[in-house]
């Protein structure tokens, strides 16, 4: 692993307001909003920013259905707030999408009654100030072939296909307001007055330089996620264990005939709630949930959870001729849920808690438990208030998003400018536009001054060479594995191979100047990092589209 092509000035010895520990999108989204204040802000990450929990979602944005069950209204009225803000804000890379609830006929019960359900969704449209659609579930009910009699619902939710993109764009809208980011930084010890029973600071080590240093801080925030107890653990904290870690899996076919062109929210062989999703030109299937307590930097499906979501989604759709060797990728996240060792994993709340470490002889340090993509702003605003800093309140009145004819419009422009400025096809500025919004103008004007930045990174994709020089100068990528996994997420996508992972190292090498020794080191290191994440089946077949 090398260092980026920039300078990062030393940090030993420096005093900030916040210091926070964790680079997902919780952790991204606390320094935004603690910068946007005012405050000095060091953000620390031991791998690489949205590399955990963030990257392993089911990439939803969503207002919870299943948590009207467990009676969490304030949180599902909380998160539909949240979604349409997100609609709202970034609508290049958080878009409605339709979803098909399809529950079996049986058994019955009152709370899954027909009229129960149509209920929850008329309350669940009506919270997010949406008006009640005209579809009815019957629509759609063509595109399945289960192989059990089930009841189908229309309702709308949304989808973050890349929330590696959300997480990098409030990254820089952090950096670019005055905070202090470091992936590739781990947390050693959390440095306490344990006279006066504060934390005070913490000794940092660079992961590329092997490096260690002090900061200071007037407020630490611990938001790790299941590295949280970790944290304290090692800082000598006497606080009781937060974090019971739920690994949740998911699987990844190729696209078939006859696929759901609409997300399908519905029931596993045991009954619990899993989703069917179109994502990145395949289907996601997911998720699991079972209790893990082993290291979070590696967790690993297991072949009975790839067992059990294999036979749910064929129960769904039996006539598909797919086996399990037909499965593209397979990965497993850590939810880092509250621990609580006598309740079932599905009946844990996912709201999310702020723990405050003063009793333990720690005042000024907090840890978050629990939080989602949907609501990681509105914790960055309680955090945030936790801390004494008053951020200023989004509108409490209803948010809608953009039409979907005025987002396409949007991008339409962005991809005709970008095409223009750069000299590059309008397929590639398309996909520019869509992953970086506004930005695109600059990936374009990047892309203008060098004609090897404009190839595409390999031949199966429009995305370009200027999009991850980019990403090493104002996203802070530092590997290839930062690159194409997270900045400019190609190596996520359907065709991706060991040639793409060869071809795009020698374009990205040549325009960051790296020797053949960096290109070759990078290129290996990213492709075990993407075996550990994606589990690649390299022998997958690819059934044809209708």
């Amino acid at each position: 692993m090398q260092a980026a092509n920039r300078e990062c000035p030393p940090l030993a010895g420096r005093h900030f307001d916040v210091l926070i520990i964790g680079g997902g999108i919780n952790g991204v989204a606390i320094a935004r909003e603690c910068v946007r204040s005012g405050k000095s802000v060091l953000l620390v990450e031991q791998h690489d920013f949205a590399s955990g929990t963030t990257s392993r979602s089911t990439r939803i944005i969503h207002g919870g259905l299943r948590y009207l069950e467990h009676g969490e209204i304030d949180l599902v009225r909380e998160s539909l707030r949240e979604r349409e803000r997100l609609l709202a804000e970034s609508p290049h890379l958080v878009r409605p999408l339709q979803f098909l609830l399809a529950l079996p006929k049986e058994p019955f019960s009152l709370l899954r009654s027909t009229l129960a359900i149509r209920t929850g969704l008329w309350l669940y449209r009506h919270w997010a100030g949406r008006e009640h659609t005209k579809l009815t579930g019957r629509e759609f009910e063509h595109r399945l072939d289960s192989e059990q009699p089930l009841r189908l619902f229309a309702y709308e939710d949304a989808q973050c296909e890349f929330p590696e993109r959300l997480t990098a764009e409030w990254l820089t809208e952090a950096t670019d307001g005055g905070a202090v980011a470091r992936n590739h930084t781990r947390a050693l010890e959390i440095v306490r007055d344990k006279a006066a029973g504060r934390a005070t600071g913490a000794r940092l080590q660079c992961q590329i330089s092997g490096e260690e240093y002090a900061v200071s801080a007037r407020w630490i925030v611990n938001a790790s996620g299941p590295w949280a107890d970790t944290i304290v653990s090692e800082s000598h904290i006497p606080a009781e264990q937060m974090i019971g870690g739920i690994r949740g899996s998911h699987l990844v076919f190729p696209r078939f005939s006859g696929g759901p062109e609409q997300a399908i929210y519905t029931e596993a062989i045991d009954g619990r709630p899993i989703f069917v999703i179109p994502w990145n030109g395949q289907v996601l299937v997911g998720t699991s949930e079972v209790a893990d307590g082993n290291n979070p930097s590696d967790p690993q499906p297991s072949s009975d959870e790839i067992d059990y979501l294999f036979r749910s989604f064929t129960r769904l759709f039996p006539c598909t001729g797919l086996t399990q060797a037909d499965i593209r990728y397979s990965f497993a996240g850590i939810r880092p849920l509250p621990y609580t060792p006598k309740q079932e994993a599905a009946a844990i709340t996912r709201r999310h808690i702020i723990h405050d470490h003063d009793p333990e002889g720690a005042a000024g340090m907090i840890s978050i438990i629990g939080g989602k993509l949907t609501t990681a702003a509105s914790l960055a605003r309680e955090v945030a208030e936790k801390l004494g800093i008053h951020p200023a309140q989004p509108a409490m009145g209803l948010v809608l998003s953009a039409p979907a004819n005025g987002l396409d419009s949007t991008l339409h422009q962005w991809s005709r400018l970008a095409a223009d400025k750069a000299g590059i096809s309008i397929a590639s500025a398309e996909a520019i536009a869509e992953w970086h919004g506004r930005r695109s103008l600059a990936v374009a004007c990047s892309a203008a001054h060098d004609e090897r930045w404009r190839d595409p990174l390999c031949s199966h994709t429009s995305h370009i060479v200027a999009e991850a020089v980019e990403a090493v100068h104002y996203e802070h990528a530092v590997t290839l594995g930062d690159i194409l996994l997270r900045r400019v997420p190609v190596a996520l996508g359907a065709c991706w191979s060991e040639a793409c992972s060869q071809e795009a190292a020698q374009k990205i090498g040549a325009a960051l100047g790296w020797e053949d020794r960096r290109i070759h080191r990078e290129l290996e290191e990213f492709e075990q990092e993407r075996e550990r994440f994606l589990h690649p089946n390299s022998g997958v077949r690819f059934p044809r589209e209708a």
